[in-house]
């Protein structure tokens, strides 16, 4: 009896050291649409601010005239699976039923800011952000 506890809890500690938390793909910066509204303000919003709530950029480009425009853009995916049981045996009568499923979903989201220098300090000017879920 001893040994077959011993087994069980072996298995067990063995099962619960292989699982993982699940990740926060989108990042640590918690790019979303409801932050884009709430962070950026045209003409006060500075560089240092967005990389403070958003991190690097994914892609950085310089027009002409000076003014910086950065891109985000941030992809994650979301799985959900469940199960269901229900079991019953009485006397020569038995039943049971099961359910089970998979659900996957996908969410882009897509930042572009413009800054430019204003009183010495870089600035976003203009920004616009797309999301898709699917």
């Amino acid at each position: 009896m001893r040994i077959h506890l011993c087994i069980a809890a072996s298995c067990f500690a063995l099962l619960t050291g292989c699982a993982t938390p699940p990740k926060e793909t989108i990042g640590q910066n918690k790019l979303t649409a409801g932050q884009v509204s709430l962070t950026l303000k045209k003409n006060i919003t500075s560089q240092q601010e967005v990389i403070d709530s958003f991190g690097a950029p994914n892609l950085v480009t310089q027009s002409a005239d000076g003014d910086e425009t950065w891109t985000y853009q941030k992809h994650a995916v979301v799985a959900n699976s469940s199960s269901s049981g229900i079991g019953a045996t009485i006397i020569l009568l038995g039943g049971s039923s099961s359910t089970s499923g998979f659900e996957q979903s996908s969410r882009t989201i897509t930042l572009i800011i413009k800054f430019r220098e204003l009183n010495g300090v870089k600035t976003v000017v203009d920004f616009s952000s797309r999301s898709s879920s699917f």
